[in-house]
C-alpha cells in the first residue's frame, strides 16, 4: 500500500489510515486515494467491514444518552449560540427531510447548493493546487479525448465531455477526479504554453450560460459557465482574458463532442 506521494505505507501504519478513512478524518485527497486502495485490496476491505460491524454493536449495545435540558443550555450559552424558541413542525420537518432526498441525489447534489459561493469557489482553486503540488497533474494522462473520457466510467457517475482544443492552442493532458466539497468531481486539465488549467464539472440542471469572470485569489484566476445541464469551472494561472477565451472555446466544441 502507498500513500499520494507513491511512498510505501508501513505495515503498522495500514490500519490507523484505515480507521481514519472510515471516521471521516482524512482530507479529500488523501480519503479518496485509500478509497481507492481499500477498493482494490481484499484485506483492507476486511478491515473496514470489521471497524464498521464494531462501530454498530457498540452503537447498539451502548447508545447514546439525550444530554439534559440543563446541559444542553450550558453549552449553547458557553458557545454563544441562542436557542431557537420557534418549535419544528411536523410540515418542516418533512420538508427537511425532502430537501435531504434530493441533496442525496449525486445528478442534483451540486444545483441545490451555492454554486457560486465563495466557498466553493476556493474549494475548485484549493483542489487545482493540489493538483500542482502532486507529481503528476492528471490521474489518466493522455492527449486522446476518446482515452480520457472512457477513464472516468467506474470512478464518477456520469463521465464528462471532453473537447479536444489543441487547434485552439489548448492541448488536453489528462484527466483526474478531485474531491470538492466532499463529492467526487470529473476534472480535466488542459495546458497553455506553461500554464496548467484545471476543469471541474458537474450535473446541475441549469440551462446555458455563458463564460463569466469569478474570482482571482491566489495568484488563480477562475471562471464558471454552463451547457447542457452542467457547470464547468476552469481555473489557471493564465491571466483573465485568455482563461476566458479558453472557456469560450471549450463552450463552441461542445457542440462536436463525441
Amino acid at each position: 500500500m502507498t500513500d499520494t506521494s507513491g511512498s510505501a505505507i508501513p505495515a503498522d501504519e495500514r490500519s490507523l489510515l484505515v480507521h481514519a478513512y472510515v471516521d471521516g478524518e482524512l482530507d479529500p485527497i488523501n480519503s479518496l486515494a485509500i478509497g481507492r486502495q481499500i477498493a482494490a485490496d481484499p484485506v483492507l476491505r476486511g478491515e473496514v467491514e470489521r471497524i464498521q460491524a464494531l462501530r454498530q454493536a457498540v452503537s447498539e449495545r451502548f447508545p447514546r444518552e439525550r444530554p439534559s435540558p440543563q446541559l444542553m443550555s450550558r453549552i449553547e450559552k458557553a458557545i454563544g449560540r441562542t436557542p431557537n424558541p420557534t418549535p419544528v413542525s411536523w410540515r418542516a420537518l418533512a420538508a427537511s427531510v425532502a430537501l435531504a432526498m434530493v441533496l442525496a441525489s449525486g445528478s442534483t447534489w451540486i444545483a441545490l447548493r451555492a454554486i457560486e459561493s465563495e466557498q466553493f469557489g476556493e474549494a475548485v482553486i484549493d483542489s487545482h493546487m493540489r493538483a500542482l503540488m502532486a507529481p503528476q497533474p492528471a490521474d489518466v494522462a493522455s492527449t486522446e479525448r476518446h482515452t480520457v473520457k472512457p477513464w472516468f466510467n467506474g470512478r464518477i457517475a456520469q463521465s464528462p465531455q471532453v473537447v479536444d482544443l489543441a487547434k485552439d492552442g489548448f492541448p488536453l493532458i489528462g484527466g483526474r477526479v478531485d474531491v470538492v466539497d466532499a463529492t467526487p468531481m470529473a476534472t480535466l486539465v488542459y495546458g497553455r504554453r506553461l500554464h496548467l488549467i484545471s476543469v471541474s464539472a458537474a450535473q446541475t440542471g441549469r440551462r446555458s450560460e455563458a463564460p463569466s469572470f469569478s474570482r482571482s485569489t491566489k495568484g488563480y484566476n477562475l471562471v464558471h459557465w454552463s451547457e447542457d445541464g452542467v457547470t464547468y469551472w476552469a481555473t489557471s494561472d493564465l491571466n483573465i482574458p485568455e482563461l476566458l477565451t479558453f472557456a469560450r472555446s471549450f463552450q463552441s466544441g461542445l457542440s462536436g463532442r463525441g
